[in-house]
């Protein structure tokens, strides 16, 4: 960060831009600034859930995904840096396997939910789910590297799989949606 923030409140803003790491003003409303603001949101989300109690190795792994989001919204608020890598990918795709070897196989979709760890995972899931869209609609008419949009990919599948292991560790099953359950059911 070239820069260190002195003062929070700059007014710069008040015309319904913001700054981008360039130095450029960008429209509040634009895609980039959309795509910046759920990356962000998705680490809060993170966040959240870190100040739950988790196992030491959930930790660590979480505590890398969020430095690889402040890579993540580093590259999307400076048009053409890129400091993510095909390494990062590939180690969220390994984690991945790790965990999901361990699962057994989904024969339906799950209900989200669960024990309150698990819960907000499915929660930062979907977020991540909007983020991806966010960049791969910003990638419509910005370049955007392969990158990003493979790491949210990925990582939208690691937390859904991550919401099954949290559950299981504390003995809860997966809840499996029950397709028209509840269809001719009356009050």
């Amino acid at each position: 960060m070239g820069k260190r923030l002195t003062k929070i409140y700059t007014r710069t803003g008040d015309d319904g831009t913001t700054g981008l790491g360039d130095g450029t003003r960008s429209a509040k409303e634009s895609l980039r600034i959309e795509a910046i603001g759920t990356v962000d949101e998705l680490n809060s989300c993170l966040g959240v859930l870190l100040a739950e109690t988790l196992e030491e190795e959930v930790r660590i792994k979480l505590e890398n995904i969020q430095h690889d989001l402040f890579d993540l919204g580093g590259d999307l608020s400076i048009p053409g840096r890129v400091s993510m890598s095909e390494a990062q990918v590939s180690r969220l795709e390994k984690e991945l396997d790790e965990y999901n070897v361990t699962l057994t196989a989904l024969q339906e979709f799950i209900l989200p939910g669960g024990v309150r760890t698990a819960s907000l995972c499915h929660v930062a899931r979907t977020v991540c789910r909007r983020a991806e869209r966010c960049v791969v609609r910003m990638s419509r008419s910005e370049a955007v590297t392969p990158f990003h949009i493979q790491y949210l990919n990925r990582l939208s599948d690691f937390l859904f799989v991550l919401c099954r292991i949290l559950n299981r560790e504390l003995g809860v099953k997966d809840v499996l949606w029950q397709p028209g359950k509840n269809r001719f059911k009356t009050i």
